[in-house]
């Protein structure tokens, strides 16, 4: 069976490539390589059900050429911050936009029956939470161009899937993390950020007063996710891929920094001023993922924070025990 990711370099991409490449799949993937690396692909670099391809998603000749004759398309390429977003709205919009189309289109010209959509949580936008709660039926209130482009994604899921009978669905993530999330540039996520900020010894900064709320999921749920989603082509529309509980920025400094001598985390952050255009409370409601598609999170946040230890001592990084802190 032969599949294409889309930005399958990437932080995500590249878990799902792994799963996907040890469960026996012939693998393409397309990436630009303005995000991703080499280096998460490396183990793959010459195995004959592997293959590399270079390009954007905006090149619709080579999208096309890259879907021939696979059987599902999973779509990671983005621009993939709310930030960036707001400083670069075009290019964002352009990216979001115009690549996922230029991917439902290749879908239906080559025949692929499948698409899997990494949609966003973003979607949901709200100051606090609704009384519907984040679910699928919950109005959407798209805050930044992000937002209203991966919002824009799904729209385009769900016409070709009504118009040209393709079989789409669309899986909002909850704030990724895990193996391969990035430390540093634009498409940071914060939990890398404090790991890196401690390991140099330095403050975590914290974005306003700390106290907004965020739902974080393991990589590796959202990558069973996506695997689940493939087999089930009854499975359409928006699903949430979250935990359903959420940990303040402030709960979230207390854990990555505690060890088993309880550091004073209070004394290692450093508060900035507030950033336009995010969410005070992200909460995801999955239970659809559990009724369609038979998902649920394996991995708590203390459990993979733990995972990330591991791996960033296999990598070198270096690490400190981590106790799950609340308040």
């Amino acid at each position: 069976m032969a599949v294409l990711v889309t930005g399958g370099a990437g932080f995500i991409g590249s878990n799902l490539v792994d799963e996907l490449m040890m469960q026996g799949s012939e693998v393409r993937v397309l990436d630009d390589m303005s995000e991703g690396k080499m280096e998460n692909l490396s183990r793959w670099n010459n195995h004959k059900q592997f293959q590399m391809i270079r390009g954007s998603i905006l090149d619709y000749d080579l999208v096309r050429r890259a879907a021939d004759q696979v059987t599902c398309i999973f779509h990671l390429a983005a621009d993939s911050r709310i930030q960036t977003g707001i400083s670069d709205p075009r290019h964002s919009i352009e990216t979001n936009v115009v690549g996922t189309a230029n991917v439902a289109e290749a879908a239906r010209q080559g025949g692929v029956p499948r698409i899997v959509y990494s949609a966003s949580s973003s979607a949901y936008g709200k100051t606090e939470l609704p009384e519907c709660g984040f679910n699928e039926l919950c109005k959407t209130d798209c805050l930044n161009p992000y937002s209203m482009s991966k919002k824009a994604g799904e729209e385009i899921m769900d016409v070709y899937n009504r118009l040209y009978n393709i079989s789409t669905v669309s899986l909002r993530y909850f704030n990724v993390y895990g193996p391969r999330h990035q430390e540093e540039g634009r498409y940071s996520t914060v939990i890398a950020i404090f790991r890196r900020q401690l390991r140099l010894g330095k403050k975590m900064t914290i974005v306003g007063d700390g106290k907004q709320r965020r739902d974080f999921t393991f990589v590796g749920d959202v990558v069973r996710a996506n695997m689940l989603a493939m087999m089930n082509r009854d499975a359409t529309g928006i699903i949430n891929i979250g935990t359903g509980k959420n940990y303040s920025i402030n709960e979230l400094a207390a854990t990555v920094d505690h060890d088993e001598h309880g550091s004073n985390w209070m004394n290692k952050v450093e508060y900035v001023l507030p950033r336009l255009g995010e969410a005070q409370v992200t909460l995801a409601d999955s239970n659809k993922a559990k009724d369609i598609l038979g998902w649920y999170p394996h991995v708590n946040l203390r459990q993979g924070l733990e995972v990330l230890d591991i791996y960033e001592r296999k990598m070198g990084f270096g690490s400190s025990k981590i106790i799950l802190a609340t308040s």
